[in-house]
């Protein structure tokens, strides 16, 4: 079965529910979050639903400039954060975001205080209310990473300072503006020492991208969904029959896309999804908390691994390329595709720093989005 939204502008939007039953569906677009300071209020990043097209694009210009003059020039860092800190809660262990999050804040000049499930336990020995309003007097920003997406709520409604998320259930900014990023450089010819991304804007590249998503429906896919359409990719998505979008996430998508004229597809069929792919991404099928579904969900994710054969037969364009967030499991994709060079996964993951510095950049240094 399979959802799919043919979005033109100004025409209806259709969800296909079964075979040869449609419903008119337009909802309108909620953005609940405070991205831009006020006298009472700080800025926060909790999902990219809350920004614009051209914010988004700001974030990614910011990282490439970062990039170059950190990588590709002998510029000396500006450290425009040289005295401030920000607090990195993690309730769930991470690789790359903890070492893309201190590498970032080093590079600005600021202290980054990790502080993990061990050091605090968020809403279990102290109330999430009384941690964000402790801790928030103590720094100047806080990164936290977290289980369900209302503990990030919580933290950001209280908090006296700039909230990032890292990760909840439900979204994951950072790693979606990482994905962005590596998508944009992927199509600029590169050149031996030199970085040339950033004379490219990304509004020139990412539109017209088909992607191709196979495997959970979990927050990488719902950040996907929520920042894809609006950017103008189009977006299939394949996930087993019985694993579901959050409404809301669905109608934040649906509008997107009518808006700016975007396919958005839901379906089971890897086949169906990988159809003129450009781009194939997947992620772990178990996340963590969820290791007592293993052996289920194994069985549920049978014929969706990633590999040449399904690009082959479900028709992906000859040069796709592929992602993966990363820790990576031999369930998901196999080694011929991992380690191919369509795979994009080890700059995705360098991404992740510049990315994340543009986001600290933007909230901490120039007090929000414009």
């Amino acid at each position: 079965m399979s959802t799919l939204i043919l979005a033109k502008p100004l025409a209806s939007v259709f969800t296909r529910l079964g075979p040869r039953v449609a419903v008119a569906s337009c909802h309108p677009t909620a953005r609940r979050h405070s991205t831009t300071a006020t006298e009472s209020k700080p800025p926060h990043l909790l999902t990219l639903a809350d920004l614009s097209r051209d914010q988004i694009y700001d974030l990614l210009l910011t990282s490439m400039h970062y990039k170059r003059d950190a990588k590709f020039t002998v510029k000396a860092p500006t450290q425009p954060l040289r005295g401030k800190s920000m607090a990195i809660m993690f309730s769930k262990r991470s690789t790359r975001t903890r070492v893309a999050t201190e590498s970032a804040l080093a590079y600005l000049g600021a202290h980054g205080m990790f502080l993990g499930s061990q050091d605090i336990q968020l809403g279990v020995n102290e109330s999430l209310l009384d941690t964000s309003i402790v801790v928030s007097s103590m720094v100047d920003g806080i990164m936290a990473r977290v289980n369900g997406h209302e503990e990030i709520e919580t933290l950001a409604r209280h908090s006296t300072v700039p909230v990032i998320n890292a990760l909840s259930a439900k979204y994951h900014p950072t790693q979606l503006l990482a994905d962005l990023l590596t998508l944009h450089e992927s199509r600029i010819p590169s050149t031996p020492g030199l970085y040339t991304a950033d004379l490219t804007h990304p509004r020139n590249t990412l539109p017209g991208l088909r992607v191709a998503w196979v495997g959970d429906a979990n927050n990488i896919l719902q950040e996907m969904m929520v920042s894809m359409p609006k950017l103008g990719l189009h977006l299939a998505a394949a996930f087993p029959q019985g694993y579901h979008i959050d409404q809301d996430v669905l109608e934040i998508a649906r509008e997107d896309a009518r808006r700016e004229g975007t396919e958005l597809i839901t379906t089971t069929s890897p086949e169906e999804a990988v159809k003129g792919a450009d781009v194939i991404v997947t992620d772990t099928w178990i996340s963590m908390g969820q290791e007592s579904e293993k052996l289920q969900r194994l069985r549920d994710f049978q014929g969706y691994k990633v590999t040449m054969e399904l690009a082959r037969r479900g028709g992906a364009n000859p040069d796709w390329k592929f992602m993966h967030c990363l820790p990576r499991k031999q369930e998901e994709v196999d080694d011929e595709v991992f380690y191919s060079e369509r795979s994009l996964v080890f700059p995705e993951a360098e991404n992740r720093k510049w990315t994340i510095m543009a986001v600290i950049d933007t909230l901490l240094v120039r007090n929000g989005f414009r």
